[in-house]
């Protein structure tokens, strides 16, 4: 087994290899003057089990675009089989036909990786995990929200409510509770089909003159976060904190959302950001370990 670092995921791969006291294959990338990707595998591939690197944040078109490069090339120089992780999946947030005549953005994706010679996936608190199934290729969903809680595990935040958007993000606060020994809810959240905005709706929260912490799969404009940051402050939270899995934190997102009166935005290193201070390349190693690789 050895790994190729994509140009999204360097440090992450660098990681992973000292997690798997493995092998890294050094990858050459630039950008030709009008922009198109250029990639070269710098060692030899032939007869291995390649685990290719690559997250797909913004800019997640020519990101994602590095991965199908990738991983075709080392098809072409004889890799075995490839394993292509991707810690934020791109494209997920269509997983399925919303309206007539919309793209099932997801499945393409899946397709293309496949014909670029991908034999299995791992990626990262999928947007919707179900989705996922009957796509012709084994993904295998892993969750940080545990990394994530643990971040949180001095004595300080012990008690801590974990809060989650929307009813069916409840099981990612329920997991995140059982590390804090704490409670859990969520917020009622209501997104708009043609719009996708996000709305969320009143709800009374047992936080008064406690620490509450947000656990999300992404933050990305940050709109929803400081609604419900600004929600959980008027409630009497001593604290409030926002944490994710993917802080794609466009713009000046994680400076609204201190302003709402978090006292702390916390991400992991799915995506690289000034908040990615929790490592998912351990939970990455234990699955590749797991599935004998």
């Amino acid at each position: 087994m050895i790994i190729l670092p994509g140009p999204a995921s360097q440090d992450l791969a660098k990681r992973l290899v000292a997690e798997l006291k493995t092998r890294l294959v050094p990858v050459f990338f630039k950008k030709f003057p009008d922009g198109e990707s250029y990639i070269r595998i710098e060692g030899d591939v032939q007869d291995r089990h390649v685990i290719v690197v690559q997250t797909t944040s913004p800019p997640q078109d020519e990101r994602m675009m590095q991965l199908f490069l990738l991983a075709s090339a080392a098809k072409k120089q004889g890799a075995q089989r490839i394993t292509a992780v991707v810690p934020y999946f791109a494209y997920g947030r269509q997983d399925k036909i919303f309206l007539p005549g919309e793209a099932f953005s997801i499945k393409t994706v899946i397709d293309i990786l496949k014909a670029c010679g991908v034999t299995q996936i791992i990626t990262i608190n999928a947007h919707n995990p179900i989705a996922l199934e009957g796509l012709n290729i084994p993904i295998k969903d892993l969750s940080a929200i545990t990394l994530l809680a643990k971040h949180f595990g001095d004595k300080s935040f012990k008690g801590a409510v974990s809060l989650s958007m929307g009813k069916k993000g409840v099981a990612t606060a329920k997991e995140a509770a059982n590390i804090l020994k704490g409670t859990y809810d969520y917020i009622p959240t209501r997104r708009d089909r043609h719009t996708g905005k996000v709305s969320i709706e009143e709800k009374t929260l047992n936080i008064e003159n406690k620490v509450a912490i947000f656990f999300d799969d992404i933050i990305s404009s940050g709109g929803t976060m400081i609604k419900a940051v600004a929600h959980a402050k008027s409630q009497g939270a001593a604290k409030v904190y926002a944490a994710c899995v993917h802080p794609l934190l466009m713009a000046d997102a994680r400076e609204r959302i201190i302003k709402s009166g978090a006292d702390g935005v916390v991400g992991t290193d799915s995506v690289p950001s000034p908040v990615s201070v929790v490592s998912v390349a351990p939970i990455i190693a234990k699955a590749l370990i797991n599935q004998g690789a």
